[in-house]
């Protein structure tokens, strides 16, 4: 509980230091943070699943919606403020998640994974053919205004970043809430033993559906804020490899930590983008070497670090006392 007090102290302390990194770092730091917290989001939501022991490999489907919302409202209808497009991807994601989740949670295992998948790779498909929308070229966005105001250049990083940080904040302390909650309790008894949670009245299906949706409506929240920090969106926000992007950053991450899940993200982006600049011919090679050595080291993901440096650091300070 006195975490829980401490929480909302500790979130403003993280939003500000957050924030002036943002200023001090170059443009260039701050597009791949404003990126790599974007596709965080995302592997948020998914998380949110594999805590139930579902690994969703369609996340990508939600990523492609808010941004095809963001983009289609930018172009075709004449919004640009940032709000009102995060609020209309974030709504039409949420409605597909809605729709989709109690039919997908349903299913474990590979037939959850694939299923999925499946659904995610029927937008790409479409994507792909839609002339409207496109097709494989997709959609070039202007830059985003907030609230009537239209910064340029480093100011519209700035301001992007600044904005997807004060997201990432709230929606990470929403979700150290919910994951130590009773709800967030059950999902973890719902991986471990799925009938016993039955017997003891809470629904399994239900529980495991409103995760679904949160995590839709986190990745079209995701979507939206690439689409604009990019400014050009596409099928390939949904294909199979994107979706898989966001498995590795919640592998990579684990469920221990919320933290731990932005973080893993910003460093996948950091070895990708470096690794492509100077192993241009390999560095997919040099990314899953990355990933395995990170995988056989911490086989419960960079969280599980962050939680033994904790109690150590509990430890140590009540010895102290």
């Amino acid at each position: 509980m006195s975490f829980l007090k401490s929480l909302p102290s500790r979130s403003l302390i993280l939003f500000c230091i957050l924030v002036g990194l943002g200023f001090a770092m170059p443009t260039w730091g701050v597009f791949l943070v404003t990126i790599a917290f974007a596709k965080g989001l995302v592997a948020l939501g998914n998380v949110a699943m594999m805590r139930g022991g579902l690994v969703s490999f369609g996340q990508g489907l939600y990523y492609c919606t808010g941004a095809y919302v963001a983009g289609f409202m930018a172009i075709h209808l004449g919004f640009s403020d940032i709000f009102l497009l995060c609020l209309a991807g974030v709504f039409v994601s949420t409605i597909v998640g809605a729709i989709l989740g109690p039919i997908l949670s349903t299913y474990r295992g590979i037939f959850f994974a694939m299923l999925s998948l499946a659904v995610s790779m029927i937008l790409y498909g479409a994507l792909s053919k839609a002339t409207a929308l496109g097709s494989t070229d997709g959609l070039t966005l202007p830059g985003p205004t907030f609230l009537g105001f239209a910064p340029e250049g480093r100011a519209l990083s700035l301001h992007l970043y600044i904005f997807t940080v004060t997201l990432v904040v709230a929606a990470g302390t929403l979700m150290r809430m919910l994951f130590d909650s009773e709800r967030g309790l059950i999902t973890l008894a719902i991986k471990d033993n799925e009938l016993r949670v039955e017997y003891l009245g809470a629904s399994v299906r239900a529980t495991m559906s409103v995760n679904f949706v949160i995590a839709a409506a986190l990745g079209g929240l995701g979507g939206v804020i690439a689409g604009l920090a990019i400014g050009h969106v596409d099928p390939e926000y949904a294909y199979w490899t994107t979706s898989g992007e966001f498995v590795f950053v919640a592998i990579l991450a684990g469920h221990f930590s919320v933290g731990a899940i932005f973080i893993a993200s910003v460093i996948l982006e950091l070895v990708r983008s470096f690794s492509s600049l100077y192993f241009p011919n390999t560095w997919q090679l040099a990314l899953g070497l990355f990933l395995l050595l990170v995988i056989l080291l911490l086989p419960d993901g960079l969280g599980s670090l962050m939680k033994r440096w904790s109690r150590a650091t509990a430890a140590f300070t009540k010895k102290r006392i």
